[in-house]
């Protein structure tokens, strides 16, 4: 992956934390619906985008909506300390809404028709970037909120899960009796 975009994705998840701090036990999040090919903005997908808009004002989510060429992308927060990690009721709703709103835009003559990708991303405490593709959906695919629920759960348990120590290539304590056998 390009270390400039993980770099800008650092920044854009640091300006969400700045501008819409947690609380206690929450863990920020990036949700990207992107389309596997060409462009989903309002450019090339306008009646997806009317009907964004129109669940996006009757949402009750907290959330930092961001239009972007590939898709669209929320800023969420999630609580680390329930039990069976989930995102809220009302971001699962509204991911559910874009995903429908994309496949009648479609119908209405939105394109392109490639199939849509939801990824949930994050940076973690070590400043990783990290990343679960949730599911692959095509345009004339029904979007079915328990299974975008379901999927979401285990990725969110993938991508919040403590990262080895491998990953971030911490040293072990070295012990004095391994110090004086090294001599």
């Amino acid at each position: 992956m390009d270390p400039d975009w993980q770099q800008t994705f650092r920044d854009r998840m640091r300006g969400f934390g700045h501008r819409r701090p947690p609380a206690p036990g929450e863990v920020p999040l990036s949700i990207k619906i992107r389309v596997t090919s060409g462009c989903f903005h309002r450019e090339h997908s306008p009646r997806a985008f009317e009907l964004m808009a129109s669940y996006l004002v009757g949402s009750t989510a907290e959330l930092e909506f961001q239009e972007h060429e590939t898709g669209p992308e929320l800023l969420v927060y999630t609580a680390m300390a329930t039990a069976g990690l989930t995102l809220a009721k009302s971001v699962i709703d509204l991911i559910t809404a874009i995903i429908k709103a994309r496949s009648e835009g479609v119908k209405k003559g939105d394109r392109p028709n490639d199939p849509l990708e939801l990824i949930i991303r994050r940076v973690d405490d070590h400043s990783q970037f990290r990343e679960e593709t949730v599911l692959r959906i095509g345009h004339n695919e029904p979007a079915d909120p328990k299974l975008i629920e379901t999927q979401v759960a285990e990725a969110l348990n993938k991508i919040l899960k403590s990262p080895k120590i491998s990953e971030h290539k911490k040293k072990l304590p070295v012990s004095k009796s391994s110090k004086r056998k090294k001599k």
